[in-house]
């Protein structure tokens, strides 16, 4: 039985060598450059990293890896993981350039993983030599360029001897609410998410045979949890083929997603909610007369809050192009629990609540006309996971259909935070009367409904407003939902204290270039639509540029950090409204 992915890696390279594990679309486009690697090339390729690491005395310590899409990461990663060494996977610099954001959280992850190597592209590792004055940490961190190490080095390989308790890799949190900690993720934590996802998302061996081996396509990136355990290891996993390509490319031109489904008709791709919303501003006709989405059994959307409106929109557009809207596939998931914690039915329509149900009672139509009201399932829990919702200060389990905080519990759920004990008993050492073994507090709210769950909002981004409870999800979409000039998942709203009046709700929302003349009807609708939905007076509608709100390194809006600057004064309207 397989104890890691060095194992499963070691079985696919003997059994199917010649099989493609990953296609890589250099430019994005289907006619432009392809790398493939084959399984027996991808294994010669991690053993030479790991027998490099290993003659280097790294085993045992950790790698931090800061590659450009590729690859070369995968090989990277994998071979860290047949080295016995913790890898620690890093953003890597825009266009190998460095910014202040990119520099801070590299120093940042040099110092609290204590790494001893980094890990590189040759154009990466470069630039790192011109940052000497900048980073001091380097002078005691080797530096690898890992498309150098010759195929050669493999004969200094030696298989570690790995339990389910090793450390596999730290997986960096995304800090949307606080600074990013370091998930201890082990081999053990690892293999278990890899078979929920498996089982999940239906990939089994007939599917896998009926699809021809290829089963995903990715764009999502590899350094964030999503893209990495999903896409890139559950084909090591398999034994399949999957096609990625940079974040980047389809920032730039968003068809080139369901272009590369059109062509290699995979099982499985997704994406967070704003990709889908991307997909969408970019349907032009001609894009669908060329599609064909038929294959696409599971649309996976989690890391953000899942818009219905996104859903039925996107069902609608893509139909004529073969996508069927049982193929919606939502999930939820954290670093702290590997990755997957809850998914859909396969070849099932999601769940969907009204707005007024939010008790927990189910729609009676999800079609009705206020469905884009509604919230969406999030699937249940994997195989061997268990989901409760308690009371976060209580520390008491609530019933079916009242909100609280969830708690999860299962082999994925990893070990703690590197380094940080007060952290790691505060999250990861939950207890609950009537309940054995200890749970992970996720920090998120939700309620079960028939255990389904509905992810409502994070615990610390409510607000409180004249005795009331508001989820920012619900504001945000209303405001989102008044006027096409807002952009979609590209909204904060929070509360600051008003003096007399108390905690006050403001919303800071990005505005498309070509609305820069409206700034005063758009604020005026906004705050129409929040009165109406919700009883609220907002506060304050700041309305910014484009890529103006601070967002994690996986996509989502960083309340807390808009709010500080908001109260700075260093948000940039777009010729806003004064403060009413």
């Amino acid at each position: 039985m397989a104890r890691s992915l060095v194992d499963t890696l070691t079985t696919h390279a003997t059994h199917q060598p010649d099989r493609t594990a990953y296609r890589y679309l250099v430019t994005g486009d289907l006619d432009g450059e392809i790398q493939e690697i084959t399984y027996a090339r991808l294994a010669d390729r991690v053993r030479a990293v790991a027998g490099r690491l290993q003659e280097g005395g790294l085993t045992g310590s950790r790698a931090l890896l800061l590659h450009p899409p590729g690859l070369e990461f995968i090989s990277a990663y994998l071979g860290c993981l047949a080295a016995g060494v913790v890898a620690v996977p890093g953003i890597p610099p825009q266009g190998h350039s460095w910014n202040s954001r990119a520099l801070t959280r590299t120093k940042r992850l040099i110092a609290d993983a204590d790494a001893r190597a980094i890990l590189g592209s040759r154009e990466v590792v470069a630039s790192l030599g011109a940052l000497a004055d900048q980073l001091p940490e380097l002078d005691d961190v080797a530096r690898v360029v890992t498309e150098d190490i010759p195929d050669e080095a493999a004969a200094h390989w030696r298989r570690p001897d790995l339990t389910d308790d090793s450390v596999a890799f730290l997986q960096y949190t995304s800090g949307s609410t606080s600074a990013p900690r370091g998930v201890v993720v082990t081999h053990g934590n690892l293999m278990d998410n890899e078979r929920i996802i498996t089982t999940s998302m239906g990939h089994t061996p007939q599917v896998i045979e009926e699809y021809g081996h290829e089963l995903l396509v990715s764009w999502l990136p590899v350094y964030h949890d999503m893209g990495l355990i999903g896409p890139v290891l559950n084909t090591v996993y398999l034994g399949t083929t999957a096609t990625l390509f940079s974040p980047l490319h389809f920032l730039q031109r968003p068809a080139r997603w369901l272009e590369a489904i059109s062509r290699y008709r995979p099982h499985t791709s997704g994406a967070p909610n704003f990709g889908y919303e991307l997909a969408l501003k970019h349907a032009t006709p001609e894009l669908l007369d060329g599609l064909d989405l038929s294959s696409w059994r599971v649309a996976f959307n989690g890391a953000e809050p899942v818009r219905p409106a996104t859903l039925r929109r996107f069902a609608e557009t893509f139909a004529p192009a073969g996508f069927r809207r049982a193929s919606f596939y939502p999930c939820y998931g954290l670093a702290e629990a590997t990755v997957m914690v809850t998914g859909g039915t396969v070849a099932e329509a999601p769940v969907l609540l009204h707005r007024e149900n939010r008790d927990g009672n189910p729609a009676p139509d999800a079609d009705a006309p206020d469905a884009d009201a509604a919230a969406v399932g999030c699937g249940r829990p994997g195989e061997g996971m268990t989901v409760v919702i308690a009371d976060p200060d209580r520390k008491e389990e609530r019933p079916d259909g009242e909100t609280g905080e969830i708690w999860v519990q299962g082999a994925s759920v990893a070990h703690g935070y590197w380094r940080n004990t007060l952290a790691t008993r505060e999250t990861f050492r939950a207890t609950l009367p009537g309940r054995e073994g200890r749970f992970l507090r996720t920090g998120d709210l939700g309620f079960l409904r028939d255990g389904e769950l509905f992810v409502t909002g994070r615990l610390k981004d409510l607000l409180v407003v004249d005795g009331r409870n508001h989820y920012p999800q619900d504001l945000e979409l209303s405001a989102e939902l008044c006027h096409p000039a807002l952009r979609p998942g590209c909204t904060a709203a929070f509360s600051v204290d008003s003096g007399a009046e108390g905690e006050q709700p403001v919303l800071v929302a990005e505005l498309t270039p070509d609305a820069a003349g409206e700034t005063e009807q758009v604020a005026d609708l906004v705050r129409a639509a929040i009165g109406t939905a919700h009883g609220l007076t907002v506060h304050d509608v700041v309305l910014v540029h484009p890529g103006t709100i601070p967002k994690t390194s996986s996509g989502k809006i960083q309340r807390r950090a808009t709010r500080a600057a908001y109260l700075d004064g260093t948000l940039a309207p777009v010729d806003a409204p004064v403060a009413r």
